[in-house]
């Protein structure tokens, strides 16, 4: 695999980018509880038929974060604007990717032909649903004590064991690389620096569901939050042209657990586009 890769100087910060392969643009945007190496599975298979691009977000990975005001909304319209990324591309986002990614195609619908996202919703949509608030407490509790590995292993059991599910009943290697990635993301929190200033619209973007006439694939673990999964099942009624995939045995980061069948399922739908 061909990889080209560096840190490019995006609105006072240093993101990190990795890029291969050639063909249809694929942009894979991590989840806000890890890094890029999230897709380290998919980046290498699909460079085979796409360029394909991921990035650590600032404050995520090897991006470190910076002090001042920042969206990461502009960043990432800046970083595709340097990297001169070809388009229109294939936006895959997890969670806080899959919210950006969405945003994203929202204010440039020209420059996406189709949107992959993974224990996704829509931001500002409202839902009534259960989750595990006592791990949540903990893990606010833990944070602010400033015990890391505490926070990271809290945050495996919300996010990567899921609902229903115990460290033991999932695949160690690739929960320990969550966990990795889980207590960085953490160790940068910790240190205060910059500040995440939400960006402004005038609708946010679930009253626009229905100006995303692009196909759109919802994927969704069947042991995630019990909101992500209604979320789920809330854009394939929303979005014109929705499909969703129900991952067995998954939590989070379905791609990381069932990496083969998570590859199985893009590759249906990006073959019916």
């Amino acid at each position: 695999m061909d990889l080209q890769s560096g840190y490019a100087e995006i609105n006072g910060a240093r993101l990190y980018y990795e890029m291969a392969g050639s063909g249809t643009t694929l942009i894979m945007i991590h989840a806000g509880v890890a890094d890029c190496r999230m897709w380290d599975h998919e980046f290498e298979a699909f460079a085979d038929s796409h360029l394909v691009m991921r990035f650590d977000m600032r404050g995520y990975g090897k991006s470190l974060p910076v002090e001042g005001d920042f969206n990461i909304q502009d960043d990432l319209a800046a970083l595709l604007e340097m990297l001169e990324i070809p388009s229109p591309a294939i936006f895959m986002g997890c969670s806080m990717g899959g919210g950006l990614a969405i945003e994203y195609a929202l204010e440039e619908p020209e420059k996406v032909s189709a949107l992959i996202l993974v224990g996704s919703g829509p931001p500002g949509l409202e839902l009534d649903a259960e989750g595990p608030d006592e791990l949540f407490a903990q893990s606010e509790a833990a944070f602010q004590a400033g015990d890391i590995k505490r926070v990271a292993e809290l945050d495996m059991q919300i996010w990567f064991d899921g609902m229903g599910r115990r460290a033991e009943d999932v695949d160690a290697l690739a929960r320990q690389k969550a966990y990795d990635m889980a207590r960085l993301v953490t160790e940068h929190e910790l240190k205060d620096i910059g500040k995440h200033v939400r960006k402004s619209f005038e609708k946010p973007a679930v009253e626009r569901l229905h100006e995303l006439t692009m196909p759109v694939l919802a994927v969704v673990g069947e042991n995630d939050l019990p909101y992500l999964r209604l979320a789920a099942d809330y854009m394939v009624e929303h979005l014109p042209k929705a499909s969703k995939v129900l991952m067995k045995n998954a939590g989070h980061l379905p791609n990381m657990e069932h990496p083969e069948l998570f590859r199985a399922s893009v590759t249906e739908f990006l073959a019916r586009i």
